[in-house]
């Protein structure tokens, strides 16, 4: 018997994307932005701390992983909001780098819709091609 053929993604044709940098994804309600032990090296490195220290002060614990803290409002610790741009953003997690191309938000053609009706930059300027879509959806499962 064959292996059945698997369905080809509704995206398949791709998506467009470009980063508006208007800071929505970054403010908001609360939720988390899960970091690996490197990215916390990383955004360390970047503000000349020594990584426990910055995790005392920047990382908090969920179960067994680790989140940015945030703010009381949701918005995330990095986030200048007088400036409306990410203070790390040259180190910026991973699950920040997907944006939007995250399994929650390729679901359905119904999912996409909403992420382009809070997000100016989705459904906008370059298109990426499905295996581009695809390698950044498997990066981070948010």
């Amino acid at each position: 018997m064959g292996q059945a053929k698997k369905q080809s993604p509704w995206y398949q044709d791709g998506l467009k994307f470009k980063c508006s940098g208007c800071g929505d994804c970054c403010t908001g309600a609360p939720g988390y932005v899960w970091l690996k032990p490197e990215e916390i090296d990383a955004l360390a490195g970047l503000l000349d701390m020594e990584p426990d220290a910055f995790a005392d002060l920047y990382v908090r614990k969920i179960g067994a992983r680790y989140s940015l803290k945030e703010f009381p409002n949701g918005d995330c610790v990095f986030f200048d909001t007088e400036k409306r741009n990410c203070q790390v953003y040259s180190v910026r997690p991973e699950q920040c780098r997907t944006w939007p191309f995250w399994e929650s938000n390729l679901e359905t053609p119904e999912d996409w819709e909403r992420t382009c009706e809070e997000c100016p930059g989705s459904g906008q300027g370059t298109l990426y091609q499905l295996g581009e879509i695809e390698a950044l959806r498997d990066v981070v499962k948010v």
